[in-house]
């Protein structure tokens, strides 16, 4: 039995670290089972929606109360734009709304009108979507779905480029754009000096992550113009 204190479950739709999706579908129908609020959190791998060679893993993601998207990490957008979305917004408003005299005029009950401030608990806000609109109308939604899919088919290449290295191991494969993968025989402090040394030299930037409470190396794909070639010549600083 769910405990009584339980108003909600957040799912992960692709993880930061590794871009695990989870069984979005079985979670969602727990939460029905138990009336509870379903969020999904995409911040990173939601984006992955826009492509369609992995938008059947995200099964399940249409019965989310609510879901957040950072648009500045793999949807191209300016630091720091975010979006999350409601099911319903109403509960939402019921929620966030915060009521004072010097604010009673930016409240409205007519649903063609919406205030920005009404749906999440900070009220003052710069206008960090007007850039994502602005790309979006301009390159249109097709321009994203064929850049994601650059990331992804990359990450998939760069899994095998490490497959086929003597001294690397592939930790999992990619589900989305981020490929976790060991040197063998080193240390945290190997990767740690490794990192350092590409960034010095203006090579790259690849930073060290654990895996499991194990130091390991992470490509994070984003950029639709980064070449196998740039990745071959990253692995190659490790022989």
């Amino acid at each position: 039995m769910v405990a009584e204190h339980v108003i909600g479950v957040a799912a992960t739709a692709g993880t930061t670290n590794a871009g695990i999706i989870d069984d979005l579908t079985g979670i969602a129908a727990v939460t029905r089972d138990f009336d509870l609020w379903f969020h999904v959190d995409g911040a990173y791998g939601g984006a992955g929606l826009l492509a369609p060679s992995v938008r059947h893993r995200y099964r399940g993601i249409e019965h989310a109360d609510s879901l957040v998207i950072d648009p500045h990490k793999w949807l191209f957008a300016p630091f720091d734009c975010a979006a999350l979305l409601y099911r319903d917004p109403h509960l939402a408003r019921a929620a966030h709304t915060q009521d004072a005299s010097y604010l009673d005029a930016l409240h409205t009950d007519d649903d063609a009108q919406w205030n920005p401030s009404d749906y999440a608990h900070h009220l003052s806000r710069r206008a960090r979507g007007l850039p994502l609109w602005f790309s979006l109308a301009v390159h249109g939604t097709r321009a994203y779905s064929e850049a994601i899919e650059q990331a992804l088919t990359l990450a998939r290449d760069a899994a095998a480029l490490i497959r086929n290295t003597p001294h690397l191991e592939l930790i999992r494969e990619p589900d989305l754009s981020a490929v976790l993968f060991r040197r063998l025989g080193w240390t945290a402090d190997d990767y740690a000096a490794w990192s350092a040394r590409l960034l010095a030299g203006q090579t790259a930037f690849v930073a060290p992550t654990g895996w499991e409470g194990e130091t390991v190396a992470r490509f994070a794909f984003l950029h639709p113009e980064t070449s196998l070639e740039m990745v071959d010549e990253i692995v190659g600083t490790m022989a």
